[in-house]
């Protein structure tokens, strides 16, 4: 912004004199007198430089606003980020809750704890909003953060004895000490919510854990010998926290994974080695073998770690069925090798899917653009979806209601 110099500085001064001469001066007193009588002639001129200093001020004032609103919203300052959070009331086995007491729905499975304690990561503008919590992995012995979204409908009073699909969405790189998926930059959970107006997604649970142990290595995932046990940790603990804090399905069908890179390559292995506990998987830009450097002299256990020959042993075994569903961008590599896997074992219980994203590259953004063209909509089809309670049937004998009695 130009600064507003009194001394007659030509290119700044909102008064306009071209010669830099004091506004007090004699030649400024014989220019406003050439234009007629001294006195009245100037204070026009005076209410117009008040009138510019003026509007300088209130400039610089919203400049000001507008700099320190800047660093407040930076810095998160007037945000209740962090702050304790739940996403609904505690599952009451009696209904007391709401007076409406009654079983299980059958294949619901009702959170009962232990319940998590959760603090707000972040608020959606739709004002949902995602929760995060430390998980001690009772199995794994792992302790790491995990991150959770629930959509809208997760506590609309017409689906709260429903269970909901849970979608545990896996980010790349090393993962760790944060998931990116749990922030709303890249949006997934908007693509979900906008797919759930479109008719094009199921409401899913977004389950956003942490994907490895530390920065050094890749841990694939997998329980490596003397390592960390990643594999027991994403395969049991974080789908046992999930049972015990949200309404779930009983059956597979409620369970799915969504990877991309490293996360993508994780979320494949969970899928073709577990196929009764999860059914589906959108695996973007993965690898389709271990490669962590610590299988190093453990052939066997990464060989139990490989979904290629997991994949391999599912056709042998005719099933169950599993549902993947690739994806990959044209301005990135490795599509030969998703096509590959697709040749080898897309067959029999392997129903295997590329979504090929245009100008795609290997992030996250473009991930998320292919589940919007058609992913989503994908694995929405071969999972179960939440029901609403039956809105109320009138009873036909019933009296008709009565107009209130107008106030007096």
């Amino acid at each position: 912004m130009q600064q507003h110099t009194p001394h007659g500085n030509p290119h700044g001064n909102p008064n306009g004199n071209p010669h830099g001469t004091p506004q007090g001066s004699p030649q400024g007193t014989l220019h406003e007198a050439s234009r007629g009588t001294s006195g009245e002639a100037s204070r026009p001129g005076r209410r117009r430089r008040r009138a510019r200093r003026l509007l300088l001020t209130c400039g610089a004032l919203a400049l000001a606003l507008l700099a320190t609103g800047g660093v407040v919203w930076k810095f998160d300052l007037l945000s209740d980020n962090g702050e304790p959070m739940s996403f609904g009331r505690p599952y009451d086995p009696y209904g007391r809750q709401d007076g409406n007491a009654g079983p299980d729905r059958p294949g619901v499975s009702m959170p009962r704890g232990p319940s998590a304690d959760f603090v707000r990561a972040s608020r959606l503008s739709d004002g949902t909003e995602i929760g995060r919590t430390t998980l001690v992995g009772a199995k794994s012995g792992f302790t790491g953060d995990v991150w959770v979204w629930v959509p809208r409908e997760y506590s609309d009073p017409r689906y709260e004895k429903s269970a909901f699909p849970v979608l545990i969405s896996l980010p790349g790189g090393r993962g760790y000490p944060k998931n990116y998926w749990m922030g709303t930059g890249l949006g997934l959970q908007k693509a979900v919510t906008d797919g759930v107006r479109n008719g094009t997604s199921l409401p899913f649970i977004l389950v956003m854990p942490v994907l490895n142990p530390d920065k050094k290595f890749y841990y694939d995932g997998s329980d490596i010998p003397g390592q960390p046990r990643m594999g027991t940790w994403m395969a049991e603990d974080v789908p046992d926290f999930v049972k015990a804090n949200f309404r779930t399905f009983r059956s597979r069908d409620g369970w799915a994974f969504m990877g991309s890179s490293s996360g993508g390559f994780v979320a494949l292995k969970q899928v073709v080695k577990y196929p009764e506990r999860f059914k589906a998987v959108i695996a973007s830009g993965p690898e389709t073998a271990p490669d962590s450097p610590l299988w190093r002299g453990h052939r066997r256990e990464m060989d139990a770690n490989n979904p290629e020959k997991l994949a391999q042993r599912l056709i042998g075994r005719k099933g169950p069925d599993v549902y993947v569903n690739f994806q990959i961008g044209t301005k990135e590599t490795g599509r030969a090798k998703l096509e590959r896997f697709m040749r080898l074992y897309g067959r029999g219980p392997v129903h295997t899917r590329l979504q090929v994203i245009e100008d795609g590259e290997h992030n996250g953004k473009s991930y998320v653009r292919g589940m919007r063209e058609g992913s989503l909509e994908w694995i929405s089809k071969v999972m179960l979806a939440p029901t609403p309670d039956p809105a109320p049937t009138p009873d036909p004998d019933a009296a008709p209601e009565r107009d209130a009695a107008p106030d007096v």
